[in-house]
């Protein structure tokens, strides 16, 4: 029962974590692996919880979803499907301790470029005497990328979405939050569909239930709550939730 009432809380703060800032596989893999699972199985596991809790926040953001830059949504959400399952498999094919130790490093270096890559697009911008502005093969590509190792992984991929967006297109945290958490859910959508098939992550179904259950919740709420934080403030969550994952990954990393 304690088992259970923790994955349940988990869940819903890994819900409402996704739906705000992005990080909750931070928050659902450690209580996965607490209660006992194996690394691997509670990665599959947290995938498959938390694809519900996405789908609810984007849900929410169904009328604030914006084209990202030249690419068409359309275009994204079928490359971050494909690269998303693609990620899956390789998850359930190799070993995953050399990608794991990278993990940190491309946090902090996300956390950087998120800090920065409005400064930084703005500069290049002056220097080229032109806005900057990836074209829509350039996005396509990157998120393709950023889709693989979502599905592989998971941590802080929208993070990473949110970063690529704001150095490549001056995108705002703020702005890009509604498409983020679309993508995100695609990824885990085509993620969850191997992860059904091909891992042990049923093999716990109480656990699976429970923090599947909190997702949503965190995910509905959560998103309500982002969509009436003002813009600084939303990208101050951001910020803070990307800071403090890095740090915990470097910890945990020792």
């Amino acid at each position: 029962m304690s088992e259970t009432l923790l994955v349940l809380l988990a869940g819903t703060a890994a819900g409402a974590l996704n739906a705000v800032g992005g990080g909750g596989t931070f928050v659902a893999l450690p209580a996965l692996v607490a209660v006992g699972l194996p690394p691997v199985t509670a990665n599959a596991a947290s995938s498959i919880a938390l694809v519900p809790g996405s789908v609810a926040s984007a849900w929410v953001y169904r009328r604030e979803v914006a084209p990202v830059g030249s690419a068409s949504t359309t275009a994204l959400t079928t490359v971050s499907v494909v690269g998303g399952g693609l990620g899956a498999g390789l998850l359930l094919a190799l070993p995953a301790a050399a990608f794991d130790a990278a993990v940190p490093w491309l946090l902090a270096f996300a956390t950087v470029v998120l800090i920065f890559g409005r400064y930084l697009s703005r500069a290049v911008s002056t220097a080229m005497g032109r806005p900057v502005g990836m074209s829509a093969r350039a996005v396509l590509i990157g998120q393709f990328f950023l889709a693989v190792y979502g599905g592989y992984f998971g941590g802080a991929v929208g993070i990473l979405m949110l970063a690529l967006w704001s150095v490549g297109l001056g995108l705002d945290t703020a702005a890009g939050n509604p498409m983020r958490v679309t993508q995100v859910a695609a990824v885990y959508l085509s993620a969850t569909a191997l992860f059904l098939v091909a891992s042990e992550a049923l093999s716990a179904p109480v656990l699976l239930v429970g923090m599947l259950a909190g997702a949503v919740v965190g995910g509905f709420a959560g998103a309500h709550l982002a969509r009436r934080l003002p813009a600084r403030l939303l990208r101050g969550v951001i910020l803070t939730t990307a800071v403090t994952m890095t740090v915990l990954y470097f910890l945990r990393a020792r």
